[in-house]
This record gives structure tokens, C-alpha cells and sequence, in this order.
């Protein structure tokens, strides 16, 4: 079966870290770019990291750059997104996405055709 595995997430207090998985089965997911969004209530899904296939290339909104890190494990055929010095309003369903259309821009969702369950995190005190 064709499909997305997410884990991690959970409450974490400000400042700590969470590590989310995102697990493909039936693919070979380094043949794709993956990228993560989030989203909380009553907001737009936001895209916050993405992962080329082949050179490994990231890329990361504002919001995260320097605190979130997306990594790829080809042989456990996973992509992970290590988040650290978590803020509160990183609170949000985190969701993995890939099968990326070509020539579209790895923020929107809806350039992808393949998502994860979703996972929340919610960063409180």
C-alpha cells in the first residue's frame, strides 16, 4: 500500500524539542521532494521545511529557519523534522507531503499529491 506513516509529535514545554518521522511504504520516497506543514486552528496550512530528492537541498520558512532541521534516512525510507527552542505558536497539526508537481513552489499545498496522517504538537508550559 502507497502511503505516508507519520510519528512523533506530542506536548512539549517552550524551549524543548520534539522529532517528527514521516514514513513512506510502497515508494521509494528519495526519488521525491517532501516537505512539512502545519497547521492550527483556524489558520491556512503553512509550509514550514522541504527536502529536495537527489542533492538533498532544504529549504525553511522565516518562522523556523535555524530552530527546525529536515533530514532524509534513504535506507529507513524516512524523512524526519528535528524542531528545537519550540515556541507556543508552533502549536499545530504537523502534516508530511510529497509527490510534488513539477515547477510548482514546495509552500504550497497544494503542489503535492501525497500527504501523512498529521501529528500535533503543541508546545505549552
Amino acid at each position: 500500500q502507497v502511503q505516508l506513516v507519520q510519528s512523533g509529535g506530542g506536548l512539549v514545554q517552550p524551549g524543548g524539542s520534539l522529532r517528527l518521522s514521516c514514513a513512506a511504504s510502497g515508494f521509494p520516497l528519495d526519488h521525491y521532494n517532501v516537505a512539512w506543514f502545519r497547521q492550527a486552528p483556524e489558520k491556512e496550512r503553512e509550509g514550514v521545511a522541504s527536502i529536495s530528492s537527489g542533492d538533498g537541498g532544504t529549504y525553511y520558512a522565516d518562522s523556523v529557519k535555524g530552530r527546525f532541521t529536515v533530514s532524509r534516512d534513504n535506507v529507513k525510507n524516512t524523512v524526519y523534522l528535528q524542531m528545537n527552542s519550540l515556541k507556543p505558536e508552533d502549536t499545530a497539526v504537523y502534516l508530511c507531503a510529497t509527490d510534488q508537481a513539477y515547477g510548482t513552489a514546495w509552500y504550497f499545498p497544494q503542489s503535492f499529491g501525497k500527504w501523512g496522517q498529521g501529528t500535533q504538537v503543541t508546545v505549552s508550559s
